[in-house]
């Protein structure tokens, strides 16, 4: 059954109908498929269009007799905001019978809240148990959705928030107050203290080292989606069970990794599984409770896609 003319699915709506534990679950199965190889994408191409300005295109499909289409998403610089960068497009959802469009659905939306789903789920497969301590880096739209998202895969008894403007920083605090949230004044004390770490930021140098962390933290690693910028220093790269998203896609565009290996400090080896592998217990993912493991988010075509689709078929019942 399906729709007689093409879904439409905005900003709205997405928020409205797209709850945190579903998109858990919908990301941890497309991450598990993905790994299994019953799904299929190609590497995200880019256009750059200017300086802060880039076009891309993320084909995929959920399988061979299911839902296909592609997220198609321009990037570009806020100008209101240096520093900061808007996703804005859509994802496009094909049916398998007839290769029909189906459904058009607000790519911003999706993305803020799929990327903190993921996180949630490599936390939860990653982090210690006994977490109890969260730290995020960065005060944008997609430190809200993962204090929305964590709190979902671990207990947390404390929620540090660091960003460079500390007044953004408050805000954000008093937002998520019922999380016991705190500023974190000093980074590297924060880190010190913390269990999971979010890096959501823009920055183009490390903001965390590795000589910061205590043994058995838990890292993810989001805010840098492409070659060029960094969240972290190639010695927080080499001490980590590194995990990513999509090995392919770790291998093209895992910017602190690309860093560390063009350095000579580690190789290509040095990626130990994708989170799907880990899900799937085709590899271990945490060994013992000292260990710092990572996990690098770039994003998956057949996250949002699945998703998306998760929103087309629940919109029919």
């Amino acid at each position: 059954m399906k729709r007689e003319q093409l879904a439409i699915f905005d900003g709205q709506y997405v928020r409205e109908h797209l709850s945190y534990p579903d998109c858990i679950r919908v990301v941890r199965d497309a991450m598990e498929a993905l790994s299994a190889g019953t799904t299929r994408q190609l590497l995200r191409t880019m256009i750059p269009l200017g300086s802060g300005r880039t076009f891309a295109q993320m084909p995929g499909a959920l399988g061979e007799r299911d839902m296909f289409g592609a997220k198609m998403i321009s990037v570009f610089a806020d100008p209101h905001s240096p520093g900061l960068r808007r996703h804005r497009g859509v994802v496009l959802l094909f049916e398998p019978d007839q290769g029909e469009p189906v459904a058009l659905a607000d790519a911003e939306e999706i993305t803020h809240i799929r990327t903190a789903a993921a996180t949630a789920v490599a936390t939860d497969a990653l982090a210690r148990e006994d977490a109890r301590t969260l730290l995020i880096v960065g005060t944008g739209g997609q430190a809200r959705t993962h204090l929305r998202a964590l709190p979902l895969v671990r207990s947390f008894e404390r929620v540090l928030i660091w960003g460079r403007a500390p007044g953004k920083a408050r805000a954000l605090a008093d937002e998520f107050a019922e999380l016991g949230t705190e500023v974190a004044p000093d980074l590297r004390a924060a880190t010190a203290e913390a269990d999971v770490i979010c890096t959501l930021t823009t920055s183009s140098e490390p903001v965390i080292l590795g000589e910061w962390l205590r043994p058995g933290t838990h890292v993810n690693l989001v805010g840098s989606s492409g070659p060029g910028p960094v969240e972290v220093d190639s010695t927080l790269v080499a001490m980590g069970r590194y995990v990513a998203d999509s090995r392919a896609s770790a291998l093209d565009a895992a910017a602190e990794f690309l860093v560390a290996r063009d350095a000579g400090i580690v190789g290509d080896e040095h990626i130990v599984a994708e989170i799907g592998e880990v899900l799937l217990g085709r590899v271990a993912g945490r060994q013992n409770a000292d260990e710092i493991t990572l996990y690098k988010s770039l994003g998956h075509a057949v996250q949002d896609l699945a998703v998306a689709a998760h929103l087309y078929r629940s919109s029919l019942s």
